[in-house]
């Protein structure tokens, strides 16, 4: 936390040195000081949102989750600022490196630096001498375009991206699936995050988008708000409007612990004749044959204190030896320990496929890797096998002789957002599951 909170911080005083560095040759007195004035209040403004926002939410630090224009102000500007920040000092890096491998000759240097002392600004030239002019050019123009094109991004990702749903269909063959069960189909929701960027008209469309499905069985895999000023009433009230002949299970968030709305959620549920499933299970009924479906609140990896801690502990009981198990997790990294236990598939939510992933090279980039190997989409394990440590890639085909089966991790990359309001190569996804007789 304190390394984001330091780099924050420089993104911030970045910015500020360089509109001063810009400003400063404008002739207009009124125009530099007008322009440095707005600044200096809109990063007061920045401040002060987010202080509130830390004293409403208990003091975590979520930038931009006001609910006002301002709080949204706040999310894409420090969005845009940290990744432009980022993004100019990378070129400064490779900039860096270019000129230590490209060094110029000593007689070339001496006489260059000769002409630049003898230049009416000999200190200002001294300081900003590059040896190569284009080379020069080249990379101030490619500062440029790294620092502008993250602000170009994320309008973009909250215009348009964050509001482009879709539906995806997966069939997903399990171990130990009766054939009656073949075919069986659930939509999956996750991390809606209610909020001023997430309406309930918002929630509304995904619900209708998830019911035009026509799903047996429909799940809601964690955080229905975001913190403690959204409203979990409002939320509830919409999903109750999903339509599975075989029911509507959840399970809670970090955001519901954050919110300390996890009970608040569940009586809500009940109430909407749906059911949130709290470290428990439902037998679920379909064409003869059974399927246990498994619900925890959200899984800690570490103690506030620090101190790692077991997850899914106590969950072994709930799982079932006579018919598949079907677990509600909404972390992902629970997988590990779940395909242990012997469960079959999982479903979770929690990363929002990163938010922002980008494509380097045939290489996805992620803020989600951060926290998981499990950004989005389809993942297997060894069925029934002690966690072991990770493998790069793992594929169906890499783990086609585990000797008792695979068991399956779906992680659906959510409609809502936290933090700043954009979705860039991540779009807000609804899941269409078939399960298929592996």
């Amino acid at each position: 936390m304190s390394g984001i909170l330091a780099t924050l911080f420089l993104s911030q005083r970045f910015w500020y040195r360089a509109l001063w560095r810009v400003t400063s040759n404008w002739g207009r007195v009124w125009l530099r000081m007008g322009a440095r004035i707005l600044y200096l209040a809109g990063l007061v403004l920045v401040i002060v949102t987010i202080a509130d926002g830390m004293r409403q939410d208990h003091g975590r630090i979520l930038p931009g989750e006001a609910h006002s224009t301002i709080g949204t102000f706040v999310g894409l500007w420090f969005a845009s600022a940290f990744a432009g920040y980022l993004c100019v000092k990378l070129v400064h890096a490779i900039e860096w490196g270019w000129h230590k491998l490209h060094k110029p000759t000593a007689a070339a240097h001496a006489h260059s630096m000769s002409a630049l002392r003898k230049a009416p600004n000999a200190a200002a030239a001294l300081r900003d001498y590059v040896p190569d002019p284009s080379r020069r050019t080249f990379f101030r123009t490619a500062s440029v375009v790294a620092g502008a094109a993250p602000f170009f991004g994320v309008m973009y990702g909250y215009a348009a991206e964050r509001l482009r749903y879709e539906v995806r269909r997966v069939e997903i063959p399990l171990t130990n699936l009766p054939p009656e069960l073949d075919g069986l189909e659930i939509v999956q929701l996750s991390d809606i995050h209610l909020s001023s960027y997430m309406t309930r008209e918002s929630v509304r469309r995904a619900v209708d988008m998830a019911n035009e499905v026509g799903a047996d069985l429909a799940v809601v895999t964690g955080d229905l708000i975001t913190g403690v000023h959204d409203s979990v009433w409002d939320c509830v009230d919409e999903v109750r409007h999903l339509r599975a002949p075989l029911g509507v299970y959840g399970c809670n968030g970090n955001h519901e612990i954050y919110a300390r709305a996890e009970d608040l959620a569940a009586r809500l549920y009940q109430q909407a004749g749906m059911r949130m499933l709290r470290r428990e299970n439902a037998t679920i009924q379909y064409k003869g044959a059974q399927l246990n479906l498994i619900g925890v609140d959200y899984q800690r990896e570490r103690m506030p204190s620090g101190r790692k801690t077991q997850m899914l502990s106590n969950v072994e009981p709930l799982v079932r030896r006579d018919m598949p198990n079907i677990l509600l997790s909404h972390n992902p990294n629970t997988f590990n320990r779940a395909a242990e236990m012997g469960i079959e598939l999982q479903l979770a939510g929690h990363t929002h496929g990163g938010q922002v992933q980008v494509e380097i090279l045939d290489v996805s980039l992620s803020p989600a890797a951060f926290i998981t190997d499990y950004i989005a989409g389809l993942y297997h394990r060894p069925l029934s096998m002690p966690d072991q440590p990770k493998r790069m890639g793992e594929t169906i085909k890499l783990m086609q002789n585990a000797p008792k089966g695979l068991a399956a991790l779906y992680v659906n990359r959510g409609i809502g957002t936290v933090g700043a309001p954009v979705r860039l190569g991540a779009p807000p996804e609804i899941t269409h599951i078939v399960l298929r007789k592996a």
